[in-house]
């Protein structure tokens, strides 16, 4: 028994030392590396990844690239120092951030009926319009610095309510009998977005319509300044589709500052002087040619010299259809409309169909029609907007104001 465990013990002690050996020795000896593999020369195996994506780069915005400093130049009307002094000062005075902001109407420019008004309390009330990028950020900060430009239940709705109310056609919100700087002024609020869209197209021709008139720049836009350019060509092309082969150069700016008034229901109520337009031109006839001039001589067909207040052009279909063509898209949608049916589609000979429209003896008043239609629903709805924008006791103000602002025109005209 004894004899049989030592003998066990002996077989593990060899086979112990056998695995040691082994163990030792396949340790010891390193496995030669594997050679180098040569780059394969083969295309590479297809996938729904191949050709292999580029890499990612980081789409940057890209700012609107600075304009001629000549451009538009005829957008840039002088005034007296002291008026140009004050309109920056309150412009300045506001906390939130304006991206574009105008001065227009009878307190910058004189009008006929208003030129003896120099009391402190006959003055016109200073009329601006603020272009901004964000209306609800703007309208926020905006009631923390200035509370009373607001009515009651704006402050208690708060800024997304007067915003919301913006927004309604033609997309902008009035504070108005704001006393600032020693002066009364109303200002309107829009967004840079709503203000070039209607520029170009004539949605609401709202805003459009005030800047074919006279105004004076205080902060400026690239971006509005090129739509700006855009509507004063839609403007002059529109009013020359009016007019005959000759007219004067205040009969042109009749017909451009005319556009706006077709349609508004201020001009039916004692709410507007009837001869403003009248009024406006006779004592803005060198604004109105800054404006104009240069932009018509780039024209087709239209002949105004330097010197001269008498304009011809070329009224054949060909040149007329020259302007049609390029009239902005809400107004061309009217005509469109009002062809449908007067003759051969557009589709069969677009050629042809524009003559036909530009030959056609009604086109002016066709034109002024349409005008009217595109003008009256955003003008109605602004008035009612006045209410709620203004409150009771304002719009009572303003609309007074207004009466006796008609009553004194009326006068004037009349008398002269």
């Amino acid at each position: 028994m004894l004899s049989t465990t030592r003998s066990s013990a002996r077989r593990l002690q060899c086979l112990t030392r056998s695995l040691t050996t082994d163990s030792t020795t396949s340790h010891t000896v390193l496995t030669p590396p594997l050679p180098l593999s040569k780059p394969e020369t083969s295309k590479p195996r297809q996938s729904r990844l191949y050709p292999r994506p580029r890499p990612a780069v980081p789409h940057r915005q890209q700012a609107l690239p600075t304009l001629p400093p000549s451009f538009g130049r005829n957008q840039v009307l002088t005034v007296p120092d002291s008026t140009r002094a004050l309109l920056e000062d309150i412009v300045g005075s506001f906390d939130a951030p304006i991206r574009y902001a105008f001065a227009y109407g009878s307190g910058i420019f004189e009008q006929a009926g208003y030129a003896k008004q120099k009391d402190k309390e006959d003055r016109p009330m200073l009329d601006f319009i603020f272009a901004v990028t964000h209306s609800d950020h703007w309208h926020s900060i905006n009631m923390q610095q200035h509370p009373g430009h607001y009515p009651m239940h704006a402050r208690v709705l708060g800024s997304s309510f007067v915003s919301k109310t913006q927004e309604l056609s033609p997309g902008l919100w009035f504070n108005t009998f704001v006393p600032m700087k020693g002066v009364n002024i109303k200002y309107g609020v829009t967004t840079v977005d709503t203000l070039c869209a209607d520029l170009l197209n004539w949605r609401t021709l709202y805003l459009a319509g005030r800047m074919h008139k006279p105004l004076r720049i205080i902060k400026d836009d690239a971006r509005v300044r090129l739509t700006q350019q855009v509507n004063l060509t839609s403007a002059l092309r529109t009013a020359l589709l009016m007019l005959p082969e000759s007219f004067t150069q205040r009969e042109l700016f009749s017909a451009i500052a005319g556009i706006s008034y077709s349609g508004d229901p201020r001009m039916v109520l004692p709410a507007e002087n009837r001869g403003k337009v009248e009024n406006m031109v006779s004592r803005q006839e060198d604004q109105f040619r800054d404006l104009y001039w240069r932009l018509a001589q780039g024209l087709p067909g239209v002949r105004w010299a330097a010197g001269s207040k008498s304009v011809e052009q070329d009224t054949s279909p060909h040149a007329r259809a020259a302007h049609l063509k390029k009239l902005p898209e809400e107004l061309l949608k009217h005509v469109h409309q009002r062809a449908e049916g007067r003759g051969p589609p557009r589709e069969a000979d677009e050629s042809a169909y524009w003559l036909r429209i530009a030959g056609d003896k009604e086109l002016p008043s066709i034109l002024d029609s349409e005008i009217t239609k595109i003008v009256r629903y955003p003008a109605t709805v602004q008035s009612l907007k006045g209410v709620v924008s203004a409150g009771v006791a304002k719009s009572a103000r303003y609309s007074v104001a207004k009466v006796s602002k008609w009553w004194k025109g009326t006068s004037f005209s009349s008398s002269s």
